[in-house]
């Protein structure tokens, strides 16, 4: 079955990124966890997918509200931990996906949440 591991990231991880001081641990944990998955068989060739975001001040929103565009520059929220980056890993059950996620580097500082797709990757 097919999961996404959403990573919701603290202002702190955002700021990391781009911190030469801290970029190479922050980067390094994240390529650590994707090589675990493509050891295990939960990535390559089986992964679908994944990606960083940018930090939400660089989101754009959009709604459709009576046929109109709406155009908000900014994430859809404004909460303390905001979407970081995606997984998406194909293991057998929701206990294996929370094995997973709880290995994620973003699990110590922020919260990684743990949903099953809806449609197969294509």
């Amino acid at each position: 079955m097919q999961y996404a591991i959403l990573c919701f990231e603290t202002p702190d991880d955002f700021a990391r990124r781009d911190d030469p001081a801290r970029q190479a641990a922050y980067r390094g944990a994240h390529a650590d966890f994707l090589a675990a998955l493509k050891e295990a068989g939960v990535a390559a060739p089986s992964v679908v997918g994944g990606a960083g975001l940018k930090p939400p001040h660089a989101a754009t929103t959009v709604r459709m509200r009576g046929g109109s565009r709406q155009v908000i520059d900014g994430p859809y929220s404004d909460i303390k931990e905001q979407l970081g980056g995606i997984y998406l890993i194909e293991v057998e059950d929701l206990d294996a996906a929370l094995t997973w996620a709880e290995r994620c580097p973003t699990a110590s500082t922020g919260a990684v949440e743990v949903r099953p797709t809806s449609y197969p990757a294509t």
